[in-house]
This record gives structure tokens, sequence and C-alpha cells, in this order.
């Protein structure tokens, strides 16, 4: 990779990543204290969070947090900094772990491990509208199979539409009457040879968002597994509340009980998904590394060796994207693979633009976006499907 690219911050007041401190975060606040029955005390930490995330030095975390000495050894150079001068992916993943600690998620208590953002996710799990969402299943009998899987895949990309955290503070941008965000990039075609021509082995998914999401991203492994494309699925979940509608795993558990009591098809794949958990054919794993500021390129040991034998693996989301090339401002036009470290064999992003990062890009494309719509990398109005395969 170029490292020479400059590391994404958080103190232009006109950069996105000022905004995400001092509009998206406020807001955020504002919604837990609004969905939980904080106290006094928990509600005044989060204030002083926010006030000390705009204006403040950066403290240490508490002895009884997760990660507790790893975040010390890896983030030395920025406690006591003020906020404005940390790297911008390492100061978002920060502070999302503060928030936790402000809540008694991981001191002895009544608050102790209780998810913050379960009000959130619930809601958007209880819509009684999910299930006319995947009514589109019930019409593919009569698709081929390369259709079937690009469309599933696209379901895969699109449901990051459903973000929490993006919705918080910015409505969902127009679609322009397609059925979501335009791809600029689109590697599906590539994605399909690589799955239907090789012999099935064991895919990976390192999952983003819960709800709408998550429940196409299980329709999509249910394919891969009863067609025989996959010999078995791992769900990566975050081991902790992150990033407000990140899938844990009683995010995981919960939609596979929602789309099990679906009708049609889609209620049979959640069947099918349970009984592949039960054989051990769809599994989950929770590496603490995912709830970490790094790069991809300083994954750990026992996780890179986890993915190496996998057929594919699928990196969801914008956040994993950051950390897959590097949260820098890259120009836009460099190659995908040159960019991406650390996720060893074959892998294909499924990301929604929601921040700044981007590689891949044609020149006219850029030119075209820049032109016309000058916040195409963070409105969530534009989306890739890239991918690195080997030959």
């Amino acid at each position: 990779m170029n490292e020479t690219a400059p590391v994404l911050g958080i103190a232009d007041p006109g950069g996105f990543g000022w905004g995400v401190f001092h509009e998206r975060h406020p807001a955020l606040i504002r919604k837990l204290c609004d969905s939980n029955p904080y106290g006094p005390a928990q509600r005044s930490r989060l204030e002083d969070l926010v006030e000390e995330s705009r204006s403040g030095a950066v403290r240490p975390p508490e002895a009884a947090t997760a990660g507790h000495a790893p975040w010390l050894a890896g983030g030395g150079g920025y406690f006591g900094r003020p906020w404005s001068e940390v790297p911008f992916l390492w100061a978002e993943n920060y502070f999302y772990l503060r928030l936790l600690e402000c809540v008694g998620y991981f001191a002895p208590g009544p608050w102790q491990g209780v998810d913050p953002f379960t009000p959130m996710k619930s809601a958007e799990l209880a819509d009684p509208g999910l299930e006319s969402d995947t009514a589109w299943l019930d019409g593919l009998e009569d698709a081929s199979p390369a259709e079937t899987f690009h469309a599933l895949l696209l379901a895969s990309l699109y449901g990051n539409r459903a973000d929490l955290g993006f919705r918080l503070v910015q409505a969902a941008a127009a679609t322009d009457g397609t059925d979501g965000p335009p791809l600029l990039a689109d590697d599906s075609a590539a994605v399909w040879r690589h799955v239907d021509g090789r012999p099935p082995g064991e895919i990976h998914v390192i999952l983003d968002n819960a709800g709408r999401e998550l429940l196409a991203d299980l329709l999509l492994a249910d394919h891969l597994l009863a067609t025989g494309r996959a010999t078995g699925v791992v769900l990566h979940v975050k081991p902790r509340p992150y990033f407000v509608s990140d899938a844990v795993t009683s995010d995981v558990r919960d939609c596979l009980v929602r789309l099990a009591a679906f009708p049609g098809e889609a209620g049979k794949a959640g069947g099918r998904l349970l009984d592949a958990a039960a054989a051990g054919r769809l599994r989950l794993l929770g590496h603490g590394f995912f709830c970490s500021p790094l790069g991809f390129d300083s994954m750990p040991g026992d996780l890179r060796a986890a993915l190496a034998p996998s057929a594919l693996c699928v990196v969801k989301g914008d956040l994993n994207y950051r950390r897959l090339v590097g949260d820098r401002a890259w120009p836009a036009t460099l190659p995908f693979a040159t960019a991406v470290a650390g996720v060893p064999g074959a892998l294909v992003a499924l990301r929604t633009l929601k921040s700044e990062a981007v590689v891949g890009m044609r020149a006219k494309t850029v030119e075209r976006l820049d032109a016309t719509r000058p916040t195409w990398r963070t409105d969530g109005s534009q989306a890739l499907v890239q991918a690195r395969l080997q030959d």
C-alpha cells in the first residue's frame, strides 16, 4: 500500500470526521438516553464523554474495560492529547469503547453486559414489514443460478442502508428508481465465477449490521449452503456491542428465530440455517480484533489462520472496508487489490459508502461524482462490490 497517503482525521470543521464527533455522536447519545432507563450518573458520564471528545483530551480506559491492556499499549501516543489530534478510525472506535464504560457495561452491577443498542435493534427486527421485504425470494424459482446468486449478493450489500448509526442524523439517500444505491464498481460476476467454478469450501462472512442487513446476510449464507457452493459458513460477529447496530451473537440468534417464522422461502431458509447450525455447518466466531481500532493489516495470527483456508471471505460494510484498505486519503483510483491488506485468500467487499476512504474507482467516475455530487463518498448514495480473487 501507498502509506504516504494522509491518515484521515477529525480536526477539520468542514471534514466528515469532525461532523461525526460534533453531530452524529451527540445525536446518538440523545437517542440512547431516550431508549434506556439510565440514571443521572450514566447520563452525566455520557454527556461528559461527548464534551471531552469535542474539545478535551483523550482519557485512558478504566481498569475493568475489556481489552484494557491492548488499548493502553496501542493508544499510548494518544492518551492526554486532544481528540482532534487523533486519527479518525482510532478515535471513533475508542469513543464506542468509552460509551460502554459510561453506561456500566464492563463494571459489576445491574447494567453489566447489557447492550445499550438493543432497543434500537429490536425495534427494527420487530418491523412487520420485514416479511414483505423478503417476499421477492418466492419469485426466484425460475431464475438461473447466476441470477439468484447475484440477487442475494446485492441484497446483502443493500441491507447496509439499514445502518442505524447512519440513520440517526441523515435520511436515506434517494436511489434514482433503483433497488439500491448505484454500483460504482461491480465485481459480482467475477465473484460468481469464483464461487461456482471451484470446489466448494468454507465461506467466511465478516458481518456488519444487525436487523435487515443481517437477515439478508443469512439468506445469502443459506443459499451458499443449500446449493452446495459452500461446505460451511462462518459468521464473524462483534464480541460486544459496537457502532450502534453492529451484529453480536444475540443478534444472529434473534434474526434466525425471526427468519424461521417468516412465510414462504424466507422461512424455509431460516429453518435450514437452524439445522445447519445444529450440524456445525453454520458457525459463529467473535474475535476481539473486530472491536479494535486496528487495520486488517494488523490482524492477529490466530484470526489470520482461521481465515486462510476459506474459499471466500465476504467483508461487509463501511467500517470493515476502512480497516481493509486503510483509513487514509487514498487516490480513489488506487487499485483495490493494491490497497487491500491483512485478509488472506480470496475476498469480496460489499459496501455502501458512508466515509471518505475509497479505492478502485475509474478516474472518469470520480471526476463526474466530484462535480455533480460532492458528498458521494459519505452520504450513503453509492455502493461497491469489489473483489480480490485468486487466479
